[in-house]
């Protein structure tokens, strides 16, 4: 089962695990200076978008920045849709043992981690297999 966390997005908003609880959810650990991501995050824009209304939910999460970083201004600065939440070393690393970035959570609607990956190829096939088999109840 996927752990219990809570976080801030940069609003200062809380957002809790608990707020996703039902739906299936992508989870993407990231940095605004990760290259990797970078590369990445089209492509979990794209299935974000092509299957939110069937459910889908995502966040990003980001972790390690550097001072001054703004995570969110960045998403949108690279056409991102999705909301990222800040400060997330420690739940990153105590809570879900993700190490590097990228790292990618997928979580059926029971709240089961189905895949955990570090892949940055935005079309990667196995991303997309991946999100439909979270979107089967």
């Amino acid at each position: 089962m996927a752990p219990q966390w809570s976080l801030f997005d940069a609003e200062g908003n809380e957002v809790k695990s608990s707020d996703f609880k039902g739906k299936p959810l992508i989870i993407h650990f990231w940095a605004t200076w990760c290259p990797y991501c970078k590369k990445l995050q089209p492509g979990l824009d794209k299935l974000y978008k092509k299957y939110h209304d069937q459910g889908l939910q995502m966040i990003a999460i980001s972790l390690r920045e550097d001072e001054g970083a703004k995570p969110q201004d960045e998403l949108i600065a690279r056409g991102m849709s999705f909301k990222t939440l800040i400060n997330g070393d420690k739940v990153a690393m105590e809570k879900f043992f993700a190490r590097g970035t990228p790292t990618t959570f997928f979580i059926n609607a029971q709240g089961q981690v189905v895949v955990a990956t570090r892949l940055s190829d935005p079309n990667d096939p196995r991303l997309e297999q991946v999100v439909k088999s979270i979107l089967v109840n």
